[in-house]
């Protein structure tokens, strides 16, 4: 009987079947094809990365940058992954692979027995879901359908061609810019651009948090307007989509309460940030940390470890600050588009140290309300009634 079986093969799963294997368990991960290329491009707060991490960064831009009523540099460090330097970091040998999916999952008296799309069974006293959630858009009368997401539409561009959108594109991070933002009731997007190895640029349309997400086709239709506006022509361009659920929960056992002992881990368990969509760097973080919490839990029994794994990934500090970060996105979610450059002006113009506390304090509490009592006290009136 294997330790641990991580179903899914993305850098979640990825990491946390490394770690796991590195204190000394017997892994397995779970995947219909486990060392797939990760189409997406992830970006990171320099300072949220372990360690161990740093080798996977492939561009560190000089610059972060945001723009609403003008340009402002952002006194953190954003960072582009090379996915392929990471998939080399994480994929470790001595974790077993299967190449396939996970049909049911049986309890037994020591662990659980995992029925496999390609025939035949796997046997492990823990199993950690990595599997994220799915994105296909559930029917219309769900409840599922109306929740918050995130999505952006994006396409590849040259440095000197993304110029014309952004000065010095091939060397700034460009968080958000606002300049182009809807006026009246329309739904709000900004463009993201980050630059990539080879000289190219990733410029994207986003709409931070929306109920339910923006679609596809109308921040493709913006993001055409762009490009046309400074003489680019978007026909014919690699081309990246991303959506995120935001309001994942906020349990120790993720967004659906899994049969123990089942560990939830990655988006699966809600570790994204409700009002950013960021996971990957709590994801890195936190794996060695789950895996030894399994370790040691267990020797006292497997569902003593599923327990220890899941309370170390949700410690009461952690379900307290993801609390006020989902209070955070309802209040993006409840002001007019045309409101949200002037609200991200006033955070953005807080002293780094709120900043990092709301973006990236996991587990600061106290950060996490000093950040927001500082957006509230310096905001207007008229954005103060969204923010109570």
């Amino acid at each position: 009987m294997l330790d641990i079986a991580v179903l899914g093969g993305g850098p979640a799963g990825w990491a946390v079947a490394h770690a796991c294997t590195r204190a000394g368990l017997l892994t397995a991960l779970v995947d219909k094809d486990p060392h797939r290329c990760w189409p997406a491009t992830y970006g990171a707060w320099h300072d949220e990365l372990p360690t161990w991490a740093l080798p996977a960064v492939a561009v560190a831009p000089a610059r972060t940058r945001v723009r609403t009523s003008g340009y402002r540099s952002l006194p953190r460090r954003y960072t582009v992954l090379d996915n392929a330097r990471l998939a080399d970091l994480l994929r470790d040998s001595d974790v077993r692979t299967v190449a396939a999916y996970a049909r049911s999952l049986r309890p037994l008296g020591r662990g659980t027995e995992i029925d496999l799309t390609a025939g035949g069974t796997l046997r492990a006293r823990v199993v950690i879901d990595a599997t994220g959630t799915p994105h296909r858009r559930p029917r219309r009368w769900s409840r599922l359908s109306r929740r918050a997401e995130q999505t952006a539409t994006g396409v590849i561009a040259t440095a000197e061609e993304a110029s014309s959108l952004v000065p010095c594109a091939g060397s700034t991070a460009l968080f958000m810019d606002w300049s182009h933002a809807p006026t009246g009731g329309e739904p709000a997007s900004f463009l993201y651009t980050l630059p990539l190895p080879g000289n190219r640029v990733l410029l994207e349309e986003t709409c931070l948090a929306h109920r339910p997400g923006l679609s596809h086709a109308l921040l493709e239709r913006r993001l055409r307007t762009r490009l046309a506006a400074a003489g680019m022509n978007p026909e014919g361009r690699a081309a990246e989509r991303v959506r995120i659920p935001l309001d994942v929960g906020t349990g120790r056992a993720g967004p659906v309460a899994p049969p123990d002992p089942v560990v939830p881990f990655g988006v699966a368990a809600g570790l994204v940030h409700p009002a950013t969509g960021y996971h990957l760097a709590t994801a890195l973080e936190l794996a060695p940390r789950v895996a030894a919490s399994l370790a040691d839990g267990l020797r006292r029994g497997h569902r003593h470890a599923a327990r220890a794994a899941r309370n170390e990934a949700w410690t009461p500090a952690a379900v307290t600050v993801h609390a006020l970060r989902r209070k955070g996105m309802h209040a993006l979610l409840a002001m007019p588009g045309a409101a949200l450059p002037e609200f991200f002006e006033l955070f953005f113009d807080l002293p780094a140290g709120h900043q990092r506390a709301f973006l990236s304090g996991r587990e600061d509490t106290l950060g996490t309300v000093a950040a927001m009592r500082a957006v509230f006290a310096a905001a207007p009136w008229r954005l103060r009634r969204y923010l109570l």
